[in-house]
């Protein structure tokens, strides 16, 4: 089984958060290999971007930081290129008034296809009604 996953889970990987767990289980079920984990090639400037808000926020230390964005790149999931997937992106934020970026991770859901599991709230709730694939991560059960 492939699962899309967004930056919202990966973020979880490295932090104790809320549903952090679940986020940590998920990537156990990838490193045991009973499922695969895929998502856009823009997952580790995001993860990278969440990382530098922490600084900003938190006041995280850049050594921190680096060694918290190499952590993440061990256990990165595959990467697809952008380039096939911007333009159905492009259509979905269109159709559903949101971010490209976000739609990115729906369209690699959907092409692929498989389920995209988010801790995004406000994504799941632009795109579960008409794509039910697109799977909340506290609800996530494998």
């Amino acid at each position: 089984m492939t699962v899309v996953v967004d930056a919202s889970v990966a973020a979880k990987w490295l932090f104790h958060e809320k549903d952090a767990e679940k986020a940590r289980a998920l990537l156990g079920e990838a490193e045991t290999g009973r499922l695969s984990l895929l998502a856009p090639d823009l997952l580790p400037a995001e993860v990278a971007n969440s990382l530098w808000k922490r600084v900003l926020r938190e006041g995280l230390q850049p050594r921190e930081v680096r060694a918290h964005y190499l952590r993440f790149m061990e256990f990165c999931p595959a990467l697809v290129r952008i380039s096939s997937l911007t333009e159905p992106a492009l259509g979905l934020a269109l159709a559903h008034r949101h971010s490209v970026y976000d739609c990115l991770y729906v369209a690699l859901a959907l092409e692929t296809p498989c389920d995209l599991v988010t801790a995004d709230e406000r994504l799941y709730r632009a795109f579960n009604s008409s794509f039910p694939q697109v799977r909340l991560l506290r609800d996530w059960r494998v």
